[in-house]
């Protein structure tokens, strides 16, 4: 596979964690399909063990977002500032601390987002309260979800 594509397919996979935190937008599908198109085009033993292991990620990510409330962040007074600030955050502290500084890094963009629009801190902690019961939790799965399956594509173009 060469270069321009690689960089195709990373692009695709960064479209879909963009398309994680807008509603509407199957962000993780293509995700997958993107890891998918990698697999095809370079089918090596390892694209096919990325390919089933992003496959079994998204699909326990949908099972586990089924048990959570449905998405209400309209309605909770989510802004799509918010929606850069908690993305911007999760792959921030996916980055900074590997794999398990998403999950803080998210709600930390949140937490700022609110801080810097209501100004204290009582109303950004129960702005982001608010916003994490109205459907951040599954939002957050889904974006977790991806971000692991980026990570995994990532590492296995660059050392596998």
């Amino acid at each position: 596979m060469g270069a321009w594509q690689l960089l195709m397919v990373g692009v695709v996979i960064l479209l879909g964690l963009l398309g994680v935190l807008v509603p509407g937008v199957p962000g993780s599908w293509l995700v997958w399909a993107a890891v998918l198109w990698w697999a095809l085009e370079d089918p090596r033993p390892l694209s096919w063990e990325v390919l089933v292991g992003a496959t079994v990620v998204l699909l326990l990510s949908q099972a586990i977002r089924w048990g959570l409330p449905a998405r209400r962040l309209r309605e909770s007074g989510a802004t799509p500032r918010m929606a850069v600030y908690a993305g911007v955050g999760g792959v921030l502290g996916f980055l900074v601390i590997p794999v398990l500084g998403a999950l803080p890094g998210f709600m930390a963009g949140i937490y700022l987002s609110e801080r810097l629009r209501l100004g204290r801190h009582g109303e950004a902690v129960t702005a982001l309260r608010t916003a994490m019961r109205s459907g951040g939790w599954s939002v957050l799965t889904e974006f977790f979800a991806c971000l692991l399956i980026m990570g995994a594509w990532l590492g296995a173009a660059i050392w596998g």
